[in-house]
């Protein structure tokens, strides 16, 4: 790994002051004196550099220099790989002294964030205290800072949540040559961007819900004397709770190093960003996914993972319409469909597309939200992003001769309102508005009435308009995908074995088909990811091999979201080719089940499992 200039520098400030507080240079002229008057009869040899490293190491010396130097993955390199990747970094046990020494430069300003417990969560009244050793529903608290992103560790959710957690934000500009600079007051006074703080509770089930999400203006430390404050953050609900509190944290703020001259409280502004209605091109933005994403239709496959929610209806009433900002659909994992499809159109634009949102309805006259890529041909392609499914618009003329052919829809849209990004709304003022009729020439101004895209630009462009949420970088997949797979199979199998066992049938496992059946869930995530499918030939001689004469072979294979093996097997079994082969009965019966688990960005994973047996025929 190599470090730039500036961070090399940085590195050896940092060791440099911790050597310094330790004070190396008196421990190390004690080991000496120590070392010389025990080595007294060798007063004719030279001390060597082995052996007094050696009288170093018998004293714990470079032990305690190690054990107290603490390194977070906290990187300042602003490249574009880097940017898409920060980690989450927990700071727990440390007192800010510590944080200080280990973590932060001289060169750079910081913001130390401290949240020291919560109150007021009411609704944490109703859960059950925990057992010793009982799981529980958990808090995670998660932070976004000027493409720095971070979680808190889970915590039992209580009335009084006890979250400890300290998070040190980079303050910089994003001018060139501006980030290895010290931040000034005046600089950090012009810097908008509030800390974006979204609490999540997670069942025992690993269901995730939003609690609350809250926009801190951390400015209001620049007139705070020596640099510190304490803040008390009430958190609003969410969706039609909006305005009812969910709970307060307690925060500290300390900027490092501090203002040698703070600034006035009058000039420093409060705003509360909770509540505000945004238009809807604000939720599209260009989003770059780095290396972790590597082409569009990758990426539609990464949107479809995420798990499909409708907004709540409170008393059984129609539909809410509640979007969700980007950072929030990330954190909780699940969203509606206008969550989905302003994620995938902010990607595709990434990657370099001509990307929209389309708002409209689907089969049964169902409100929906899609998105739509114009390609430099003229041709029209529709994305379902909650099945990464692709769809080529092939529009039918009204006035051509009927005994012409017109071509029938292949997708589930059935009319179409409007069209958006990040930088023009446009609305379908054709004589139909079902989509298969609409024609898609936005500079046709009798069939597509568009905004002011100065209009649209005042209040969706961040430099503009600075109460808008900023967008969050996407984080690297959590998860190990050969470790994972390889738990979740052994877990299923014991499942499998068990079931077998309630009914009476001995289990006896054949590792050889279960390793062939890898290929054929390879071949199933790469046909979702890139609509190819490949491998299938290789795979069926492959088992032909492994099936002796007259015996029958039979497969079920199915995709799942999450790795919860329990969940997954339950519902396997309704499935009744499933439990046909798990349930098999016949003569040399073998089974087999393989498990895949694939990585992607945000904590989100395909999993496919596979379910297989052979037994011989009877006739």
């Amino acid at each position: 790994m190599s470090l730039s200039p500036e961070k090399a520098n940085e590195l050896k400030q940092t060791i440099h002051d911790h050597l310094i507080k330790m004070d190396i240079h008196g421990k190390i002229r004690d080991v000496l004196t120590e070392t010389v008057k025990g080595d007294g009869h060798h007063k004719q040899c030279l001390l060597s550099e082995e052996d007094f490293m050696h009288a170093l190491q018998r004293r714990g010396i470079v032990n305690d220099v190690m054990k107290d130097l603490h390194f977070t993955n906290m990187s300042n390199s602003h490249t574009e790989a880097d940017s898409v990747n920060k980690s989450a970094t927990h700071f727990v046990d440390q007192n800010i002294t510590q944080l200080k020494t280990a973590n932060i430069g001289q060169l750079k300003r910081q913001l130390y964030l401290q949240v020291v417990g919560g109150r007021a969560f009411l609704e944490q009244l109703q859960e059950p205290e925990p057992l010793p050793g009982q799981v529980c529903s958990t808090f995670t608290l998660h932070v976004h800072f000027r493409n720095q992103r971070f979680r808190s560790k889970p915590i039992p959710c209580a009335c009084e949540p006890d979250l400890q957690e300290g998070f040190l934000l980079e303050i910089h500009r994003d001018g060139p040559g501006d980030v290895s600079k010290m931040a000034d007051a005046t600089t950090m006074l012009s810097i908008c961007d509030p800390v974006h703080m979204v609490l999540i509770k997670t069942d025992t089930s690993g269901d995730t819900t939003l609690v609350s999400s809250y926009f801190l203006d951390w400015r209001t430390v620049l007139s705070a004397p020596n640099g510190k404050i304490s803040v008390s953050a009430e958190l609003l609900g969410v969706g039609v709770e909006a305005k009812v509190p969910a709970g307060v944290l307690n925060l500290k703020l300390e900027l490092y190093p501090p203002l040698t001259e703070t600034l006035s409280p009058d000039v420093v502004t409060m705003q509360d960003e909770n509540g505000v209605n945004r238009p809807v091109c604000s939720y599209v933005r260009v989003l770059r996914a780095g290396r972790l994403l590597e082409s569009p239709r990758q990426a539609a496959r990464f949107v479809s993972l995420l798990a499909q929610e409708r907004a709540p209806v409170v008393g059984g009433g129609v539909r809410q319409e509640q979007w969700a900002s980007m950072m929030v659909f990330l954190c909780r994992n699940k969203g509606d469909c206008e969550d989905h499809a302003t994620l995938l159109c902010s990607l595709l634009l990434g990657f370099g597309l001509d990307a929209y949102v389309c708002v409209g309805t689907k089969l049964k006259n169902i409100p929906h939200t899609w998105v739509m890529t114009c390609g430099t041909d003229g041709s029209i392609t529709f994305w379902e992003s909650f099945t990464a499914h692709r769809y080529l618009h092939r529009p039918i003329d009204p006035d051509s001769p009927s005994m012409i052919f017109q071509p029938k829809p292949v997708h589930p849209y059935q009319t179409l309102g409007c069209v958006f990004n990040h930088k023009i709304f446009l609305a379908n003022c054709q004589v139909s508005d079902a989509v298969e009729l609409c024609a898609f020439d936005f500079t046709d101004g009798s069939r597509w009435k568009a905004m002011s895209e100065e209009a649209v630009k005042s209040v969706c462009d961040p430099g503009f308009n600075t109460s808008l949420p900023p967008t969050p970088p996407l984080c690297s997949p959590s998860l190990v995908p050969n470790e994972s797979s390889n738990q979740l199979e052994l877990e299923m199998r014991y499942l499998l074995s068990e079931h077998r066992k309630d009914l009476g049938l001995a289990t006896v496992w054949d590792d050889h088909l279960s390793y062939l059946l890898s290929a054929a869930l390879s071949a199933y995530e790469l046909e979702r990811c890139a609509g190819v499918s490949y491998g299938n030939e290789e795979f069926q001689d492959a088992v032909r091999r492994a099936v002796p004469d007259g015996h029958t072979f039979k497969a079920f294979p199915i995709n799942f979201l999450h790795c919860n093996a329990r969940r997954a097997f339950a519902t396997c079994l309704r499935s009744p080719f499933c439990e046909e082969i798990v349930s098999c009965r016949g003569d040399h019966v073998r089974l087999a089940v393989r498990v895949r688990v694939f990585g992607y960005p945000e904590s989100a994973c395909a999993v496919w499992i596979m379910f297989a047996c052979k037994y011989r025929s009877v006739l």
